[in-house]
């Protein structure tokens, strides 16, 4: 996930639980207050009937109330007979009749103990219509009534144009949001990615530049992506310039060595050729020999590290089983054993006729010719060279049956210097130098390498390189 996807989703994110906490507030405070204001015109109805109560008595009360409350009188013979059975007679306001307030039994029970309960009761309308009634219960003092020893006055509203006000304000609280979320989602989308669009334009920018580092193009204005850019110029700089100085040094390096290293190798081969040494002295100079020579090909590793930088490559249609032939060809006749004898090898070729890659036909011949040489001095007696045609590009690869590689030294195959077994590589004249070379090489192609191997089963090293179409014949 893009960075600019994360920060609009955190947004919207943290927009939606900030609606979510302020809906759950709202919705606290309209539901309390409207239940306290329903209680205040309940507990004021209940005050209103116990004075009408008080003067014109129970048997002209009902008549004395307006039609529309919702105003109830119970009474029953005898406390005993209430906590029993829980019988009352219902004297109704004419709202509610024939569908009397039936309180439960406990609720009486209550109410002979306290003397006032808020309680919740379903009305049944005509046995089907369900509504559900807010009831402020009050048992009435002894002098209120006549000849019942228990008088309960039961004051009643209906709660559904509460539930019906507080639906609708979910309803519309939620539709709100959603309006409020999707045009947040787009305005932060449209905000995000006018912040980043400088970023992806410096990243896009830089990976366009070559391997070696150079400047980026600096903005106009003084924002903190200008500000990034003129920072990154400034370590591309340094980065340059230590660049410069290790190609500099490097050439420098091999041009000086190179003469002395020519100039010792070629007296050597005089001596050992023109004149009589004595065997302590030939094995002296083979030693000698030995070791200049590979002192030469550091030197030419070196010089051509110097250039791995910035090579230069001339890009054309090459014709892999042309090119992988000439290779087998070349060095089908090299191979060594363990004791540095020539051995009876083979090298083969599983290359499609029709197969052409983009590349440089001298480079890529010195690739794999290292990645060949490397395989005999691995002692390997069978080399494949296959080369597969893909989706994404050509696969090239240089399969062995040579000791193989442990799976620590992977990951630091291509560094430069790093030798497997540097005894053994010292004896073999390697110098650390050549993988890293090939990598080089590869990466200026625009392809990549890498390598799978296991101790004992040989190894595989894959070249990735892009397709070509096959050149258009000449006409004389």
């Amino acid at each position: 996930m893009t960075l600019r996807s994360r920060i609009t989703l955190l947004t919207l994110g943290l927009l939606a639980s900030s609606l979510l906490a302020i809906g759950v507030l709202l919705y606290s405070l309209l539901s309390q207050s409207l239940y306290r204001n329903l209680r205040t015109e309940l507990i004021g109805s209940t005050q209103q009937s116990l004075q009408i109560l008080d003067k014109v008595g129970m048997i002209d009360f009902t008549a004395s109330l307006p039609p529309s409350s919702l105003i109830q009188l119970d009474v029953a013979p005898s406390i005993t007979e209430l906590m029993i059975t829980g019988d009352v007679i219902h004297d109704s306001a004419p709202a509610l009749k024939p569908d009397p307030l039936v309180l439960p039994l406990e609720a009486y029970r209550e109410l002979l103990k306290r003397g006032q309960i808020w309680t919740t009761v379903s009305l049944v309308h005509s046995g089907q219509q369900t509504e559900k009634l807010q009831v402020l219960a009050v048992s009435v003092p002894p002098s209120a009534a006549t000849s019942y020893l228990v008088t309960f006055l039961l004051v009643a509203k209906p709660l559904g144009p509460i539930t019906d006000l507080l639906a609708q304000f979910v309803r519309a609280y939620l539709l709100t949001s959603l309006a409020v979320l999707v045009m947040a989602g787009l305005l932060a989308s449209r905000l995000v990615r006018r912040t980043m669009e400088p970023l992806e334009w410096v990243a896009e920018r830089a990976e366009r530049m070559s391997e070696r580092p150079g400047r980026l193009p600096e903005p106009e204005g003084q924002d903190e992506v200008a500000s990034l850019v003129r920072t990154l110029n400034r370590m591309l700089a340094r980065l340059d310039e230590a660049w410069e100085t290790q190609t500099r040094f490097l050439a420098d390096a091999s041009h000086e060595l190179r003469t002395p290293v020519t100039a010792i190798l070629g007296h050597i081969n005089y001596l050992l050729r023109r004149t009589g040494v004595s065997e302590q002295q030939k094995e002296s100079f083979e030693i000698i020999r030995r070791e200049s020579e590979r002192m030469k090909k550091l030197v030419d590793d070196l010089l051509d590290l110097s250039k791995s930088g910035s090579w230069k490559v001339e890009l054309g249609p090459i014709h892999l089983q042309t090119l992988l032939g000439e290779i087998a060809e070349e060095f089908g006749q090299s191979f060594v054993g363990e004791d540095g004898s020539r051995i009876t090898g083979n090298i083969e070729l599983e290359v499609p006729v029709d197969l052409w890659a983009l590349g440089d036909p001298d480079r890529l011949h010195q690739v794999f010719a290292n990645l060949v040489t490397n395989a005999q001095k691995a002692h390997a007696s069978e080399i494949q060279l296959i080369a597969r045609d893909l989706p994404g590009g050509v696969v090239v690869q240089v399969k062995d049956n040579g000791e193989g590689i442990s799976p620590e030294h992977l990951p630091n195959l291509f560094e430069r210097f790093y030798r497997v077994d540097r005894a053994r590589d010292r004896e073999r004249g390697g110098t650390g130098l050549g993988l890293a070379i090939v990598r080089s090489i590869v990466e200026a192609h625009g392809g990549k390498i890498w390598a799978e191997s296991e101790p004992g089963k040989g190894s595989i090293f894959s070249v990735s390189l892009k397709h070509a179409a096959a050149p258009s014949p000449q006409l004389a």
